[in-house]
Formats: structure tokens, C-alpha cells, sequence
């Protein structure tokens, strides 16, 4: 397999980047619509191209026994490749978040002060196993008016490259420089710490993956680094909730795709719903296929066949069918847990109180907070987005899905008349 790890490789293709960075930022919505439009089409028109490569990445996974939910983040079928097409097509239709002035005003001087939004210049991205990121970022970061440096893990590596391929030719017949668009085709990690290390070119990384990754580029990035950890998220179901509502929701929070970060991991019960709640959810849930580790509350109430819940168990991101469960005295016993044991990610609340989900949405220090709904609309495409390149739990500069906007920064443009500081 061919690789592009050396130093040489990389630091040419940041400063191609970074220098075709300058013109794309300069492009009137327009021209980046009209490539996004072309990036789409070509997505659908090669399918099958798309399908034959992913199937390499498949049958790779197949043979070192990855799990169902990796391999289900891995596969590109008909469905999801005109997803990623409709995803570039939303991206189009969405506001051009380049040039708007912020805000403006006037000094005393005469001194005409705008603060105007722009992009940072150069995203890398680094990522593992989910092959419509390639789309999906290359799309944000051109209209966000960005260069942008891919990243793929070998999971899958043919998926990635084909992707890009497609995009890349597309992008010759626009007015997007080709060279916006750069992938790092390599399986070898040590073309990541190359990549990390071009802070001249680079503005920005965003890691997507497994917690390992997210330290390892944490931990050795010369260049802002925004990140998620990883996504421990909670439901937490009130003695004030609808249990019907609180059954759909836990349900769909931790089955309808277990292997992603904004699926459920645990879920906490009030003591005086318990009793009615955990024997219909867990029956329920163990339809579905899965494992329940429960607090000794838990067991009690809801029978045998629940394993004990480890004290690891209450930080564990399973990304699987494995559910932990909690009985807790009171909302703020809710509360405690998820900002101890939480990640900061997305959580929930199941009450027909408003005053209760109101505080719980307060208290709870998390990105997302909803309240009666489920922790899988954490997502860029499901907020009105387009898509995402990453969902930081990060305070600085962006928080929960980042979209456009979280793609820019601002610059301060002053106007005078000849005016000198005295």
C-alpha cells in the first residue's frame, strides 16, 4: 500500500494548502455553492465506485473481528452515499457565514470600527472509521471559505481515498483551487505527529475518534487542538416523567445506533418511578440485545440476569449494546452524577415539570442539555448545520456541533480619516 508519510509530503501539501486557503477565502458564496453542487452530483454518479472500496474496508474488518457497531460506522450502501450528498446540497443551501460583520460602531476619533467574521484558513482533521466524514468536512470547510487537510484511520482507508477522489475531481471544474482539498493517505500514525507539527500552515486541528486518538493529538499538537473526549451521556427519568415518553426516549437514546457518541450510555432513575419503570425499559432494552449493569437498586427491583455495575462503569463510553443503571434519590442526585461521572457531552431529562427540566438543563455542565427528548439529535445535520466536523466538549472556541460558524473567527477592520494617536 502506498503511503504519503513523509516530512517532505506533508509540509508541501499544508503550504499548498495554506496558500490556497488565500484564494478560497476571497470566493463569493456562489462559486463555493457551485462546488458543493458538483461535489454532490459526483457522489451519486460514482456509487458504485464508492461501494467497491468500502467493501475492501469491510472485509478487512470482517478479518480482524471488529465490532457490529464499527463495522456499521464503516459501511457505505446507496442510502448513506446520497445522505452525504444531500448533506453537501443542505451545506449549499445554508447562510455564508464569511464577511458578516459582527458588529460596528463609531468612536469619538471619527474611527469606524467593524468586527467581521472569517475563516480560519487551514483545518486538519483527524478522524477514524466513519468514511462520510471525508464528505462531510470537506464540505463545511469550504463554505466556511476553509482549506482543509484530511486524515482517515485505516479502518477505512480505501472508503477515504475513493471519497476523495471523487470530490477532488469534481472540485476541477469550479472555481475552488484543487489544492483546498488535501488527504493525507496514510495508514502510519507517524504522518499524524508530522501533521501536528505544521503550525506555520495549519490553523486548527479537530480529532474525531476514539479517546486514545483525542489524547494522542491533545497531547502532541503544536497547533489549537478542539476535541471532544469522548461521549458519556445520560437519561435521566424523573418520578415526574411520562412513562411511555421515557420508554420511547431511553430506547431510541441507546439502540437506534449504540456505536456513535451521542447514544446513551446510562441511564438514571428517580427511587419513586423505579418500581413501575425499570422492569417495562429493561424488558424492553433486553429485547433489543442488551446488557444491562445496574447499582444494586437496580438488581433488586429488576430481576436476575443484571450484572453488577463497576464504578467504571458509571464513566464507561460502551459504544455498543451495554447499557449502566442507576436508581438516584432525587434530581439533584441526577445532577451529581452526570457532572461527576459525565463527559460534558450531550444529556437528558425525561419530566412533565418544567421547573425540574429547567433546572436540570441549568445544573448539568454538558454541551447539549434536552429535555424530553432523546441525546442522539446531538449532531450537526439534525441542528439545521448542514453537518459537523466534530462535536467539541471543549469551552474554547466551540462547543457541542461545530458547523459553519464554529469554522470562522473574526478580524477587526478599522476605517479612518487620516486620524493619528496623540
Amino acid at each position: 500500500m502506498r503511503t504519503e508519510s513523509s516530512t517532505n509530503t506533508i509540509v508541501r501539501m499544508a503550504a499548498n494548502a495554506k496558500a490556497a486557503s488565500r484564494k478560497l477565502s476571497l470566493l463569493p458564496a456562489s462559486a463555493k455553492n457551485a462546488a458543493l453542487h458538483a461535489m454532490a452530483k459526483a457522489l451519486v454518479q460514482r456509487k458504485p465506485c464508492l461501494m467497491k472500496e468500502n467493501r475492501k474496508d469491510l472485509h478487512a474488518a470482517r478479518k480482524r473481528n471488529y465490532s457490529k457497531a464499527l463495522v456499521d460506522r464503516l459501511t457505505l450502501n446507496s442510502k448513506r452515499i446520497d445522505e452525504m450528498a444531500r448533506c453537501l446540497l443542505d451545506t449549499a443551501k445554508l447562510k455564508d457565514p464569511v464577511g458578516e460583520i459582527l458588529n460596528a460602531w463609531k468612536r469619538p476619533n471619527g474611527l469606524v470600527i467593524k468586527k467581521v467574521r472569517v475563516p480560519f484558513g487551514v483545518v486538519g482533521i483527524i478522524y477514524e472509521s466513519r468514511p462520510n466524514v471525508t464528505s462531510d468536512c470537506i464540505g463545511l470547510c469550504l463554505k466556511s471559505g476553509n482549506a482543509v487537510i484530511l486524515k482517515g484511520g485505516k479502518e477505512a482507508f480505501y472508503s477515504n481515498r475513493a471519497i476523495f477522489s471523487v470530490l477532488k475531481s469534481a472540485l476541477r471544474r469550479t472555481k475552488v483551487p484543487a489544492e483546498a482539498i488535501q488527504l493525507v493517505a496514510s495508514t502510519d500514525r507517524q504522518a499524524v505527529d508530522i501533521l501536528l507539527r505544521q503550525d506555520q500552515s495549519i490553523d486548527l486541528i479537530v480529532p474525531r475518534g476514539g479517546e486514545e486518538l483525542i489524547r494522542f493529538v491533545a497531547g502532541h499538537s503544536s497547533i489549537p487542538v478542539v476535541k471532544h473526549s469522548k461521549g458519556v451521556c445520560h437519561t435521566y427519568v424523573s418520578d415526574k416523567a411520562d412513562i411511555d415518553m421515557a420508554r420511547s426516549i431511553c430506547f431510541n437514546a441507546k439502540v437506534q445506533r449504540p456505536g456513535v457518541c451521542n447514544a446513551m450510555e446510562t441511564m438514571l432513575v428517580h427511587r419513586n418511578i423505579a418500581k413501575r419503570f425499570l422492569p417495562v425499559m429493561i424488558e424492553d432494552l433486553r429485547k433489543a440485545g442488551v446488557e444491562i449493569r445496574g447499582c444494586p437498586r437496580t438488581r433488586r427491583i429488576a430481576g436476575a440476569g443484571i450484572k453488577p455495575a463497576a464504578e467504571k462503569d458509571w464513566t464507561e463510553e460502551y459504544l455498543d449494546l451495554i447499557l449502566s443503571v442507576r436508581v438516584v434519590d432525587s434530581l439533584e442526585g441526577a445532577i451529581e452524577h452526570v457532572n461527576t461521572y459525565g463527559s460534558h457531552h450531550s444529556d437528558a431529562i425525561v419530566t412533565k415539570d418544567k421547573n425540574e427540566a429547567d433546572q436540570f438543563l441549568k445544573a448539568v455542565d454538558s454541551a447539549c442539555l434536552y429535555a424530553n427528548a432523546s441525546t442522539r439529535f446531538t449532531d450537526g445535520y439534525q441542528f439545521g448545520f448542514g453537518a459537523e466536523v466534530g462535536i467539541s466538549t471543549d469551552k474554547l472556541h466551540a462547543r457541542g456541533p461545530m458547523g459553519l460558524e464554529e469554522l470562522t473567527t473574526y478580524k477587526y477592520q478599522v476605517y479612518g480619516k487620516g486620524q493619528i494617536r496623540k
